[in-house]
């Protein structure tokens, strides 16, 4: 039946026009985001997950950072105490020359001297970001003696998250104890005896420019290299210790990117658009949406054909 007040047509493609329309709207935004889920309202589950998702891994690039810092800090704590082993063998060598029989022992200590101040240098000036590892209060802060460095973020099943954290003990590190004298450079040195031609107790401040050539003083000396010898041990430990800490970062360093990165395309699995997906069905859509707009135009002509017939 021809009406000239409905055109039942007329709706039908003017709906499927509609659809078309909207297909193609849908489309055309995948194409220009990127994006097949780009709002609650396109998928409420994946955007919250890949909301949720995004929101972890800055946390991580912040983690990324920290861990750079971290290995900053070691790294320069690390070439401080290098350094430092290199000055003490010199002492070492320096006092093994001093051994010898009518040498000119002040023009020696001397020397050792110069060694002593630059020992003190090298660890005052081993600070990265205001932190110091090799110079510290050890005695009256012992733990603040023990360093962190954000190692990681995670976010258990229940959705509660977490930092978990990488533990340096910087105790038996430190060369220099600002606050007493548990310091490797500034602890007494056990073999040198009270009383004797050498004094100061420790690697900072011994001297051995009083030191004769009688065999107890000569002894004195030799106990000496040999309490020179622990330090440059206990330092070699120290320097290990921190080699290990900085690769134990360097891997979680590494660790944490891929890991970013892993994040970063599960969420392209849930949110990105297929861009040839999505170019192939433009064309399709713009196409039927000229046969849609075609197939209202016929539909629409109908009226029309039913006025010629009261001609």
């Amino acid at each position: 039946m021809s009406s000239l007040l409905t055109n039942t047509s007329a709706m039908v493609a003017l709906t499927t026009l509609r659809h078309i329309n909207d297909d193609l709207a849908t489309t055309q935004n995948r194409i220009s985001t990127g994006q097949r889920v780009s709002d609650a309202s396109d998928n409420a589950a994946y955007w919250s997950i890949a909301t949720t998702m995004n929101s972890d891994n800055d946390a991580l690039s912040a983690v990324q950072d920290s861990l750079g810092l971290g290995a900053a800090t070691v790294d320069v704590a690390f070439t401080a105490m290098d350094q430092s082993v290199d000055v003490v063998s010199e002492i070492k060598s320096k006092l093994v020359a001093a051994t010898a029989p009518g040498v000119d022992r002040t023009k020696i200590q001397s020397d050792i001297s110069e060694l002593q101040s630059q020992l003190q240098t090298i660890a005052d000036s081993a600070v990265f970001n205001g932190e110091n590892w090799l110079s510290q209060d050890i005695t009256t802060t012992p733990a603040d003696a023990v360093k962190t460095v954000v190692g990681g973020f995670t976010r258990d099943a229940s959705g509660n998250a977490s930092i978990q954290n990488i533990s340096i003990d910087t105790t038996h590190i430190a060369l220099v104890d600002t606050g007493g004298n548990l310091g490797i450079l500034n602890s007494e040195i056990p073999e040198v005896t009270a009383g004797t031609n050498i004094s100061g107790a420790n690697m900072l401040d011994f001297d051995i420019s009083a030191v004769t050539d009688t065999a107890t003083d000569l002894g004195h000396l030799a106990d000496v290299i040999s309490g020179v010898d622990t330090k440059l041990s206990k330092m070699t430990d120290a320097a290990t210790a921190l080699g290990s800490a900085k690769s134990r970062i360097d891997m979680q360093t590494e660790f944490v990117k891929n890991l970013s990165d892993a994040v970063d395309r599960g969420v392209g699995q849930l949110v990105d658009a297929d861009m040839n997906a999505e170019s192939t069905r433009l064309q399709a859509l713009q196409t039927q949406q000229q046969l849609g707009i075609q197939a209202l135009s016929i539909a629409n002509s109908g009226s029309q054909n039913i006025l010629s017939l009261f001609r």
